[in-house]
């Protein structure tokens, strides 16, 4: 590698000259497989413009999710970062990476390994570490998901946020990532939106989320029946929902099971048969929350009223916090089953829904 710099400036890293993406596939014979949902992208502008909205990177510490055959690991390499660590499930991609690791001397670290067990941790110094309140840390997450990954992810990672564990132990660290087109409207939808999803609640609360541009399915190689969203997020200082991570999951989630009907309806599944109704009008009374909106009108501080009521209603009955709806129903179903009620439909249109 070389090292430039005009006088008086500070050097600027240059990759040697490589083998471009496309030729690297054919070097190693690499093929996208449909069953793990990977697609590359090889123009190098479009893996510049996805790096360029992590924000600056010189002299940061990013991991790389997926890096595949490098496009993203190029342009990293080409921001001048401090130490990259590369984080790819599929072996086959590792002789390549190697390749670029050699092409930096000291700056890359290879793992072969899966990022939804992979400890974060303990992935970066220690002196990096900032108070959750102060700017966020000199650390990024960047990755080119594929589709199959890329929501349990983001959803592991909001628990990590929330929890400020993983690979937020260090301190609010962005992330930049790629999703499909449909999950990156979700994440960013606003109250009202036909997007508006748990995703959405789930994000926002969290994280500033922002939907940086969309690239079309056919910069990819093979190409993808969507095109792909790049969402970059940080951490907030303070969560908008200040309950536990489980908590504010699990009435969202409830709230959702029925889009289409009143929002009250998918409330009713907090709640035991028992006393159902009667609860269900105490939680949105107290909460505020008009039970005939749909779930995707409701804004962010009717969720964290809802939120907050319910959390007293469960310190109050701790048996309702792990009451489960679907369970009921399975039981339900067992009971009619064993006493033969062939008269009865077998499943109601809300448990074909569930």
């Amino acid at each position: 590698f070389c090292l430039m710099a005009a006088p008086g400036k500070v050097a600027a890293f240059r990759l040697p000259p490589l083998p471009t993406i496309g030729e690297i596939i054919k070097l190693f014979r690499l093929k996208a497989l449909k069953q793990l949902s990977q697609n590359f992208l090889l123009d190098l502008r479009l893996t510049d413009k996805i790096v360029k909205q992590a924000g600056e990177l010189k002299n940061a510490h990013v991991c790389e999710v997926g890096p595949g055959p490098g496009g993203i690991t190029r342009s990293i390499l080409s921001a001048g970062v401090e130490q990259l660590l590369l984080i790819e499930k599929d072996a086959r991609f590792i002789p390549g990476l190697q390749m670029l690791s050699e092409a930096a001397p000291g700056k890359v670290r290879i793992v072969h390994g899966d990022i939804l067990t992979y400890k974060m941790e303990k992935a970066f110094p220690k002196h990096l570490k900032k108070n959750w309140e102060d700017e966020p840390p000199d650390i990024h997450i960047i990755g080119n998901l594929p589709f199959s990954v890329s929501t349990p992810l983001i959803i592991k990672w909001l628990e990590n946020v929330s929890k400020r564990d993983g690979p937020f132990i260090y301190g609010r660290t962005q992330m930049t990532l790629t999703f499909q087109k449909e999950v990156g409207e979700r994440l960013t939808a606003n109250p009202g939106s036909n997007q508006r999803s748990r995703l959405s609640i789930m994000a926002q609360h969290l994280c500033t989320v922002e939907n940086c541009f969309v690239i079309p399915g056919q910069a990819f190689v093979p190409k993808p029946e969507v095109d792909v969203a790049v969402v970059h997020l940080t951490p907030l200082v303070q969560p908008k929902i200040q309950q536990p991570f489980e908590l504010v999951e699990k009435l969202v989630q409830s709230v959702f099971q029925f889009r289409r009907k009143y929002c009250f309806r998918g409330i009713e599944t907090l709640f035991p048969e028992k006393g159902r109704l009667k609860r269900t009008e105490q939680l949105m009374m107290t909460a505020d929350v008009d039970p005939t909106l749909r779930p995707f009108q409701l804004s962010m501080s009717q969720f964290r009223n809802l939120c907050n009521v319910y959390r007293k209603m469960c310190d109050e009955d701790p048996s309702l916090f792990v009451f489960n709806y679907r369970e009921e129903l399975r039981q339900k179903r067992k009971t009619r089953s064993l006493l033969g009620s062939t008269g009865q439909p077998e499943q109601t249109e809300e448990e074909n829904q569930l």
